[in-house]
């Protein structure tokens, strides 16, 4: 997980940007914090994949087999 310190500091700059412009600097940093940020999101979204399980509205399971791909990729592990 991000720590708020860096979602802190994401909007600072972001509200930086709007309003005054941001240094060379400031940019790369805003790049590389916003791209953590991504991974956090994506990998928090795959672990969700990773435990669900879709049904239809007879109760048979319909899970894609990409998500069980995953899923057994997963347990391996």
């Amino acid at each position: 997980m991000i720590s708020k310190d860096k979602l802190d500091r994401i909007n600072q700059l972001a509200k930086k940007s709007k309003n005054e412009g941001l240094t060379e600097e400031e940019k790369t940093e805003q790049k590389k914090l916003r791209e953590e940020y991504l991974q956090n999101v994506r990998k928090s979204f795959k672990n969700q994949f990773k435990s669900m399980t879709v049904k239809d509205p007879a109760g048979n399971d319909v899970t894609p087999q990409k998500v069980r791909d995953l899923q057994n990729r997963n347990k391996k592990h």
